[in-house]
């Protein structure tokens, strides 16, 4: 019997991501905010609630609401948001920024249609004829009301809850140069037939402004459009991922026979076919076949890497040839793939220190600047007795104030970075990470896996005197072949080639750092760091085979180091970072690693426990530590240090413990991730200063009169086009 698929309890699951359910955090896209100030104003609503934690961000138009064990639904989180009067529904891939630019095209056709004319004939004396002014002010009305509603919408219900926010000041301002036209063309001789009105607010007609109300909205409506379609080329990373993956796949089923289905009906366990050059619908394991799957879509490698059956091969990389049969291992939301866009929009919806301070200042920043306006109007009036003059300059230091540019700087820098971080296969985890990595100045560096490639092979066997080579070897490769260290596998690898098969073991356990211990036909062994390490200047990792306390044998492996790792150090100390070279094994094998790719510090024979203890006493000595690993021994250190970076193709623990991982199996990424971080650091701090510069310059010569409105409306947007597109350089960052 199918389940019943219409019970309220499954709709209301299936309408929630993952992260709800799993961790009681609600992703939303929040509609109808129109500057950094509304952000701050929905986030401050949603953390007044009992037990709940919230994040707004204007420029991806999310909201990540962690409501805890508050035990808030859905419904009543949404309410919250509308009861300040914006809109919220559970967040989607298209977001909410497709519906804001089709709103935002709409409203700017008319703006530019009607006010263009009424812009030219206002500052045209040529173009003015008997009764214009009445022509500029019925071209003008639909723009000061229609194409500017959102503005002056947004002002009411900001007025409803005591705030004030960027359409605030440009609703106030529209409307103060269309209400003094309209009362100018009623009340005085400027609405006269024959009248041409002055240019320099001399003589004894009154000025209108009509243009004022017209040109700004125009140039705001604008500027904003461009700024959503910008955003939304901020996040094609992210979109570009998810849709990366297949849209539907050939299932084998019992009898063999293919049956092309949706990729959401693919279960674990499934036989998929994947055929040449087709995508691989999910992650899995290769059962049959051989090919070259090519993962340059997901992690960036441009290599192709080899596969059989037995290797596990992930969803969105594409088959390059051969027919491969592969079973599912991970499906839907649990997939790399899907882990990999998670990572990306957690990082986007965070929130950097620097943006913290920027949503503050917009907080108070608005009421300050109406009364800036204030002052100027009535300095200029006591001053002047001018009253034109006077209200022009009140009405340039509205507009001209508006602080979008410095709700974007942050968090478009962060969308475009992180975005082209996920198309390199470099994943940052969140915004605070970037401040870590322009501090750091020392870098851990874990051998095995990270420096070297982490394929270890048996060199040499060496058997205590009396002892059969074959069976030291036999014992060796049954006692390791239940551990998954690499020096481990490298013996069994060599047992199994070399003898076939091999005895069962019984009672295993590990012990990290140290070795293994089980039976083997009876007997009790240890394996494990040698008693005698008088040979341990050959620069091989010696293991040694131990029975009752007596040495058996002493088994010689040896590694390889990346072919990129020495260039890798390279960049590394180009950044200023010192290497440190950080291993278990024995000195000489470290040394000798350490000496082929250029590192001068090294910290060998450290157990796993001890790691932690590295890392903690570098940062003793006032060092800032990045470390990069890839095993679980690595994870307590990646989470000690003050940046943790792992390897892609190390475990899911180091990965979890870490701030940055890397999804190409290559030390150079470690420098292009740091090189990324840091130059999204640069561009948010260049953004903030020029939205910062921008309002400190602007504001006094908007006060002092020499600035008009329309000049003031057109560069307010100019400001805020110019952060988006200072961000948008990021998406030109090239890997070394």
């Amino acid at each position: 019997m199918k389940p019943d698929t219409t019970s309220p309890e499954r709709e209301r699951r299936l309408t929630l991501p993952a992260d709800v359910l799993d961790r009681a955090v609600l992703d939303l896209d929040v509609s109808g905010m129109t500057c950094a100030s509304c952000a701050a104003r929905i986030e401050r609503k949603l953390n007044k609630l009992d037990g709940v934690s919230a994040s707004v961000n204007y420029a991806t138009e999310k909201a990540r609401v962690d409501v805890g064990s508050a035990g808030l639904s859905v419904d009543e989180v949404i309410a919250t948001i509308e009861s300040v009067g914006y809109g919220a529904r559970v967040h989607t891939t298209a977001g909410a920024t497709e519906d804001t630019l089709v709103r935002l095209r709409r409203r700017l056709v008319v703006a530019v249609a009607l006010g263009l004319p009424v812009l030219l004939l206002s500052m045209i004396p040529a173009l003015q004829f008997d009764g214009w002014q009445w022509v500029a002010l019925a071209l003008a009305t639909p723009v000061a009301t229609w194409a500017a509603w959102p503005f002056h919408r947004a002002m009411v219900l900001n007025l409803r809850h005591r705030q004030a926010t960027m359409d605030t000041l440009i609703s106030i301002g529209v409307m103060a140069a269309y209400g003094w036209s309209l009362w100018a063309l009623l009340f005085t001789d400027a609405g006269k037939i024959g009248e041409t009105m002055s240019m320099d607010g001399s003589g004894d007609t009154p000025d209108i402004y009509l243009e004022v109300a017209s040109a700004v909205v125009a140039f705001i409506l604008a500027g904003r459009y461009f700024e959503a379609r910008a955003k939304r080329r901020a996040g094609d990373a992210i979109r570009a991922l998810l849709d990366l993956g297949a849209k539907d796949v050939a299932v084998l089923d019992d009898e063999g026979t293919e049956l092309r289905v949706p990729i959401s009906e693919l279960a674990v366990g499934d036989r998929f076919v994947v055929r040449p050059g087709e995508k691989v619908a999910t992650d899995g394991v290769v059962i049959e076949g051989a090919s070259a799957i090519d993962r340059s879509l997901v992690t960036g490698e441009s290599v192709p890497v080899e596969v059989a059956p037995g290797d596990e091969v992930t969803g969105a990389t594409i088959n390059a040839h051969g027919r491969l049969i592969v079973r599912a291992t991970r499906v839907g939301a649990d997939t790399q793939l899907a882990q990999i866009a998670r990572l990306v929009e957690d990082a986007q919806s965070g929130k950097a220190p620097v943006q913290r301070l920027a949503d503050r200042i917009s907080a108070v920043f608005v009421p300050i600047v109406i009364g800036l306006a204030l002052l100027t109007l009535g300095v200029w009036w006591v001053g002047t007795g001018d009253a034109q003059r006077s209200f022009s300059a009140a009405v340039s230091v509205l507009i001209i104030a508006c602080p979008c540019a410095l709700g974007l700087a942050t968090p478009t820098a962060l969308l475009v970075g992180t975005g082209r971080g996920a198309q390199l296969g470099l994943l940052i985890k969140g915004p605070e990470v970037l401040e870590s990595t322009r501090r750091v100045d020392t870098i851990v560096l874990d051998k095995t896996g990270t420096v070297t490639t982490g394929t270890m092979t048996l060199a040499e066997v060496r058997p205590a005197e009396g002892r059969d080579r074959t069976e030291v070897l036999r014992i060796a490769g049954a006692l390791e072949a239940a551990s998954e260290h690499p020096i481990a596998r490298a013996i069994t690898n060599a047992a199994r080639a070399e003898l076939g098969a091999l005895p069962k073991v019984e009672q295993f356990a590990s012990r990290p750092g140290s070795g293994a211990t089980g039976s083997v036909g009876g007997h009790h062994y240890e394996i494990g760091r040698p008693s005698d390490t008088s040979d341990q200047g050959s620069g091989s990792t010696i293991v040694e085979l131990r029975h009752d306390g007596a040495a058996l044998a002493q088994f010689f492996v040896a590694d390889s180091v990346k072919p990129s790792s020495a260039m890798a150090v390279g960049h590394l100390r180009r950044l200023g970072l010192e290497p440190v070279l950080l291993t278990g094994d024995n000195r000489a094998a470290a040394h000798k690693i350490a000496a082929e790719v250029g590192i001068q510090t090294v910290r060998a024979e450290v157990m796993p426990a001890d790691k932690v203890d590295v890392v903690r006493r570098l940062q003793d000595e006032g060092r800032t530590v990045a470390m990069v690993g890839d095993g679980v021994n690595d994870a307590a250190a990646l989470a000690q240090a003050d940046l943790g970076i792992a390897m892609g193709t190390g475990t899911d623990v180091a990965i979890e413990a870490s701030d940055l991982t890397l999804l190409r199996d290559d030390l150079v990424s470690a420098a292009d991730a740091i090189r990324l971080s840091r130059r999204t650091l640069s561009t948010i701090k260049a953004n903030l200063f020029w939205a910062f510069a921008y309002n400190v310059a602007a504001i006094p010569l908007a006060m002092s009169g020499r600035l008009s409105p329309v000049v003031a409306g057109a560069a307010m947007a100019v400001s805020s086009v110019f952060v988006v597109t200072n961000s948008l350089r990021l998406r030109r960052f090239r890997p070394l």
